[in-house]
């Protein structure tokens, strides 16, 4: 892997995982647009990749919190489990709507979250 490369990859990790530790976000909403914007992936290709680092990252963090007694495991699993339902519903949808849609759908999502935080928040 040539070096700019690996070090574009790197930065976009170290941003999802510090956004991951102080928000709880990183995956979807910080490493999937770099990954589109900076390193040219496809939208599919971004989120399957931030979805293999949000494994790591979430691990890594819902430990830490842990340790902090941020954790409440039984609330955890009251939404870990049935969201496995979501993610496979959501997989075998995104493989069937085409790219273009998927993009515009997540602009509008950030959109949306974005207006409701300097708005509501």
């Amino acid at each position: 892997m040539e070096r700019r490369r690996w070090l574009m990859l790197a930065v976009v990790g170290t941003l999802g995982g510090a956004f991951s530790g102080l928000f709880g976000v990183g995956g979807g909403i910080v490493m999937v647009p770099l990954l589109i914007l900076w390193a040219g992936f496809d939208e599919r290709r971004a989120t399957g990749t931030s979805l293999a680092a949000i494994v790591i990252i979430a691990s890594v963090a819902a430990g830490t919190q842990a340790l902090y007694g941020n954790v409440h495991v039984d609330d955890g699993l009251l939404v870990g489990v049935p969201a496995v339902g979501g993610v496979l519903f959501g997989t075998w949808l995104q493989q069937r709507v085409p790219v273009r849609w998927i993009s515009l759908g997540f602009a509008a999502l950030l959109v949306a979250i974005a207006v409701e935080l300097v708005v509501g928040g």
